[in-house]
């Protein structure tokens, strides 16, 4: 096998399991630091990194917008602003059980993608492919209720804070369709990464800053910087540097339809910290959980079916093209 595809394989690997594990993480540490601060200093230390990596990497003209910094800001503030501020606000307004609920909307990601190119391009997707999205609603509706679904309905304090989590995931979802245009111009995944993430964290610390100017928040204190210290580090360092750079690389080596397999283990990942951690893990997170690896896997099984179905009647069409020219 081709050692560019097992390096994609492996960073996709890591970075799921990151992101699983950045839930449980971010739970233990909101009980010091509110969820903005949390945000931007681990995403303030993440683009240092990522401007003297790019610097390092690729020079000064790297950091050349060549006229798209619009529109680099936009998918930027999707994903560093929108979503790195939402999911963990939610997140937090929701407590312990926000922790499965986050995991479980990231794992989402697929099915939500296949929800707005139908809506934005007018592509309707086959109907196996509508039963797989609706399976991973029942799964995620699942873990969001924990059954209850009257009650979860007429509870404002729980329906605000998970369409906040939706709201983060899609925008991340916006992000990375972006980031195939960027790839389709050229650009590599360390150059999109750094300069979305800058000009979205430079988005999030102006929210931030506002919210604190009205008094929602406050700064931390230097002692719950030093308590925090190491939740940030490994942010910073896993769900961060090499989750945002190796998704983006991992995918583009092992194409998309692979790297979202390795989605499934998000949700996974988080149920067996939360087990070990002794939080109280309810029946319904765990079929939740099934439903939506079943989705996706089924989902993901169905895709190359219809791949290998239409290859040869494209290359068919390639060699009568050929002939008749």
């Amino acid at each position: 096998m081709n050692n560019n595809v097992l390096l994609g394989a492996f960073l996709c690997l890591i970075s799921a399991i990151s992101w699983g594990a950045m839930f449980p993480v971010a739970n233990h540490a909101f009980h010091y630091i509110d969820p903005f601060y949390f945000t931007i200093f681990r995403y303030g230390s993440v683009t240092i990194i990522l401007i003297v990596w790019l610097l390092w990497k690729e020079g000064r003209q790297a950091f050349h917008l060549e006229g798209k910094g619009w529109v680099l800001w936009f998918f930027g503030t999707m994903a560093f602003a929108i979503y790195n501020v939402l999911i963990f606000w939610g997140q937090d307004l929701l407590g312990n059980p926000g922790t499965m609920v986050a995991s479980i909307m990231e794992s989402l990601m697929p099915m939500i993608s296949i929800v707005i190119v139908w809506v934005l391009v007018r592509q309707r997707p086959h109907v196996f492919t509508l039963f797989c999205v609706f399976i991973g609603f029942i799964g995620a509706s699942l873990v969001v209720t924990k059954g209850d679904f009257g009650t979860f309905f007429s509870a404002t304090n729980e329906i605000v804070p998970s369409l906040l989590i939706l709201i983060a995931v899609t925008g991340w979802v916006i992000y990375t369709m972006g980031g195939d245009q960027f790839h389709k111009d050229g650009w590599s995944a360390l150059r999109y990464s750094t300069l979305s993430c800058l000009l979205g964290t430079t988005t999030a610390a102006i929210l931030v800053l506002s919210a604190t100017l009205s008094g929602y928040v406050t700064f931390p204190s230097v002692q719950t910087m030093i308590i925090t210290s190491p939740h940030i580090a490994f942010m910073v360092i896993f769900p961060g540097v090499i989750a945002l750079v190796g998704w983006n690389y991992g995918v583009s080596v092992i194409t998309p339809l692979n790297g979202l397999l390795f989605l499934n283990l998000v949700p996974v990942t988080t149920l067996v910290i939360q087990i070990f951690q002794g939080t109280g893990v309810t029946i319904y997170d765990i079929i939740g959980t099934i439903f939506i690896i079943v989705s996706l896997l089924s989902n993901n099984i169905f895709l190359r079916l219809q791949q290998r179905r239409t290859e040869p009647k494209e290359k068919h069409k390639e060699r009568l093209q050929e002939v008749v020219s």
